[in-house]
């Protein structure tokens, strides 16, 4: 049984972040070591993210030879200029195999970033990004920086193998199927995850027999980035100071003193005295009169606002701006009669 050639030396004893914590992290990656807004990012940028992607993330190694990868980006107009230049050349100044090139389509098409089409907003207008508190010396305030909207971008590249053994042709497509299992790799581009997508894989390989055999591989990817111009960032002061304005009156006024006013009870005993056989009481609040006690009455009738009420009632409900009106039959016509009511306020 083969043993794994990479053995994890180190643990890392803390999880790495996930959701918001993570979204949170990544907005400090991309504004560290410089202001609080995002870096510009433009074609030059993306040209030279892309190109330490295949330095870096698609290093080629074959008998502890790197592969050396040209560090500049070839179109078919300008390759003889160039190999003038590399640094992996022959006596005769010739690029010696293997090598790795990066070709670019001159064209920029309208991107498919999926971050940036899922929410597409038209216009371009400016967006709130950030608010970040100010201090001159002497007083606290806000700055409000704005943005507009990242427009797509997708740029196609073609990375070119050229070698005359079939193990370097192997190891670089074994390199490649693998970073792209998933049809798709991410590059972080000044502080920008920015995914690139693996398309065809073409060969023109030379097959003369009478030259040198030589292998070309051809493997296509398209980068769908974004464009920011740190140019059309904008920073606005906000509200660094509120004054509150109290309007005051220097006279002095005295205050009248107040009325006071009684406290009536709720529910307390009135005595109506009758000298005559009819006696008439105005009200001015709501009450309930309940009978308690009568004196020298046989009989009495009960007349509110002059309607007929009813005789002997033990119980009256009297409405505010009521007029009671009570007639009563003497036992003993010479005497005063009294009629007591126990009175209860509503």
């Amino acid at each position: 049984m083969a043993l794994p050639k990479k053995i994890k030396k180190d643990i890392n004893l803390i999880e790495s972040k996930t959701l918001l914590p993570r979204r949170h992290e990544m907005a400090d990656m991309i504004s560290q070591d410089g202001t609080y807004l995002p870096k510009s990012l433009l074609h030059s940028d993306l040209d030279r993210g892309f190109m330490d992607f295949v330095r870096d993330d698609l290093k080629c190694v074959v008998d502890g030879k790197i592969i050396p990868t040209i560090d500049v980006l070839i179109t078919t107009q300008n390759w003889a200029q160039f190999t003038e230049t590399w640094d992996f050349q022959n006596i005769d100044k010739n690029a010696e195999p293997p090598f790795i090139g990066i070709v670019r389509s001159p064209e920029v098409t309208f991107g498919n970033n999926p971050s940036i089409m899922l929410s597409n907003i038209p216009n371009r207008r400016q967006y709130f990004y950030m608010k970040v508190p100010t201090w001159d010396g002497q007083r606290n305030g806000y700055d409000i920086y704005k943005i507009p909207q990242p427009i797509p971008v997708d740029i196609k590249y073609t990375v070119i193998i050229v070698c005359n053994r079939m193990r370097e042709l192997n190891k670089l497509n074994q390199i490649i199927i693998t970073k792209f299992a998933s049809k798709q790799a991410y590059h972080i581009i000044k502080g920008h995850y920015i995914p690139i997508i693996m398309g065809n894989i073409s060969d023109e390989s030379i097959m003369d027999l009478e030259k040198r055999k030589v292998y070309l591989q051809k493997y296509e990817f398209t980068l769908q980035g974004f464009l920011m111009d740190e140019d059309e960032f904008e920073i606005t002061p906000a509200i660094t100071r509120t004054f509150q304005i109290y309007e005051t009156d220097t006279k002095i006024k005295t205050k009248k003193p107040k009325k006071q006013i009684p406290e009536i009870p709720q529910t307390y005993t009135e005595k109506y005295s009758i000298g005559n056989v009819v006696s008439v009481y105005k009200f001015n609040y709501t009450t309930n009169l309940k009978l308690s006690s009568n004196q020298n009455i046989t009989q009495f009738e009960v007349y509110i606002n002059d309607d007929f009420y009813g005789n002997d009632l033990t119980e009256i409900q009297i409405n505010t701006g009521d007029e009671l009106r009570i007639t009563v039959t003497k036992d003993n016509v010479g005497q005063v009669s009294e009629i007591v009511f126990l009175q209860e306020i509503i």
